[in-house]
């Protein structure tokens, strides 16, 4: 969990698959560290007078589950975000369990960057959240040049 996966160690179809259910207190501190109030997401009356019916967990919060599945299950803390989409393609209620697979679609050595993508299902097998984004990776330190650490022993 959290590797320093170096970018050569990862390849096209590597994959990670986590569940977890949403709960009432991952909401509450998502919105309270966001400021996030959107009624949707904390009001159950006015919730309950839109298409869904009730309060809906924040979808940004679950597309920030998928960021950590990355980083902790599949592709390590080395790389860092530089653009990431997400498709909000169904609703996730405070109780879901959520299923997300997450897997490298694509490999550029010239760039050192990681294209993953990731898809999250409830439990009825719905997809509620597709996303795309990219890492770039740090080229490694370079280290002394031949003969110097000989040299120094």
């Amino acid at each position: 969990m959290y590797d320093p996966k170096p970018f050569d160690s990862l390849a096209v179809g590597d994959r990670a698959v986590v569940s977890k259910t949403v709960t009432e207190a991952d909401g509450a501190l998502y919105i309270a560290a966001t400021g996030d109030f959107g009624p949707v997401h904390v009001d159950e009356g006015y919730a309950g007078g839109t298409r869904f019916g009730r309060r809906l967990a924040p979808g940004i919060m679950v597309a920030g589950l998928c960021t950590s599945v990355l980083t902790a299950e599949l592709a390590g803390t080395i790389g860092v975000s530089v653009e990431d989409r997400f498709w909000f393609t169904g609703p996730v209620f405070y109780g879901d369990t959520v299923t997300i697979e997450v897997w490298i679609a694509e490999r550029h050595p010239d760039t050192r960057t990681l294209v993953w993508e990731a898809s999250a299902r409830n439990e009825a097998g719905l997809e509620v959240l597709k996303a795309r984004a990219t890492l770039k990776y740090p080229r490694p330190k370079p280290g002394p040049p031949p003969g110097l650490a000989e040299s120094a022993a």
